[in-house]
C-alpha cells in the first residue's frame, strides 16, 4: 500500500506522518506510538499494513518534533508527558477530519504504551468522531480523569506475561462505563516479540474495528 508523507500542523509544531488509503476504506485508524518511539515503530507499522490489507485507512506520524525527540532521548522529557501527546493527537485528529479524501472517514484509534493513554484522553476531545479505540500494552491509567468520560467501545490487549501493565489496565477499565473489553494474548511480553504475538494483536484489532469503526459519518 503506497503511503503519503505528510505534515500536519498542532498549534507551534509541525508533525511528520504517513497516510494511506485503501480503496472504498472502512474508516481510518490513526496510531499513537509509545514512549521514545516514532511512526517508524516496528510493531505498529505491523499492525497498520495488516489493517491495510483488510480495507482501513492508517495514519501513523510523530507525537513529537525532530528537536523534541532528540531532547527526549536524552533526558525523556516529553515520552510521559501525557498532556502535550493528547494536545498533539487531538490535533492529528481533527486535521484527518478536513483532510480529503479521508475526511468521509470515521475515524478509530490505535494506542500502544504511553499512546494508548493518549488515545483515551484525546478521544474525549472527539466525542462522536472517534468511534473506537484499542489499546496494545498500553498505559491506559495515566489517562486519569479522562477515563469515565470515554465514550468509545475499547479493546485492551495485553500480553498475559506483562503482569505489572495487566493490572493497570484492570485499574483503568474499572473506571470506564464506556463499552471496554479486554483480550489477552497468552505467553506474550510487553513488546508482543513472540512468534505470532504481534500477528495476534493485529487480528484482535481488526475484529474490534470492523465491529465498531463503520465507514463514513454520522
Amino acid at each position: 500500500m503506497k503511503e503519503t508523507t505528510v505534515h500536519i500542523p498542532v498549534g507551534n509544531a509541525v508533525l511528520e506522518g504517513d497516510l494511506a488509503i485503501p480503496p472504498k476504506s472502512q474508516g481510518i485508524v490513526i496510531f499513537a506510538h509509545g514512549s521514545g518511539s516514532s511512526r517508524f515503530s516496528s510493531r505498529n507499522k505491523y499492525v497498520a499494513e495488516y489493517l491495510q490489507r483488510e480495507g482501513f485507512a492508517t495514519l501513523l506520524f510523530d507525537l513529537l518534533t525532530p528537536e523534541e525527540e532528540r531532547i527526549d532521548n536524552y533526558n525523556m522529557e516529553y515520552r510521559f508527558n501525557i498532556k502535550l501527546l493528547t494536545v498533539r493527537l487531538s490535533g492529528a485528529t481533527l486535521w484527518i477530519t478536513k483532510h480529503a479524501p479521508a475526511s468521509k472517514l470515521a475515524v478509530g484509534y490505535f494506542g500502544a504504551s504511553t499512546g494508548a493513554a493518549a488515545a483515551l484522553a484525546a478521544e474525549n476531545d472527539h466525542h462522536g468522531t472517534v468511534k473506537a479505540v484499542v489499546s496494545r500494552g498500553g498505559r491506559p491509567d495515566l489517562a486519569g480523569g479522562a477515563l469515565p468520560q470515554v465514550l468509545a467501545p475499547t479493546l485492551f490487549i495485553v500480553g498475559g506475561e506483562d503482569h505489572q501493565v495487566l493490572d493497570l489496565n484492570e485499574q483503568a477499565m474499572a473506571k470506564m462505563r464506556a463499552v471496554k473489553e479486554l483480550s489477552i494474548v497468552p505467553g506474550a511480553t510487553h513488546l508482543f516479540e513472540e512468534p505470532g504475538a504481534l500477528k495476534t494483536v493485529s487480528g484482535l484489532a481488526l475484529g474490534w474495528f470492523q465491529q465498531y469503526l463503520k465507514a463514513g459519518k454520522s
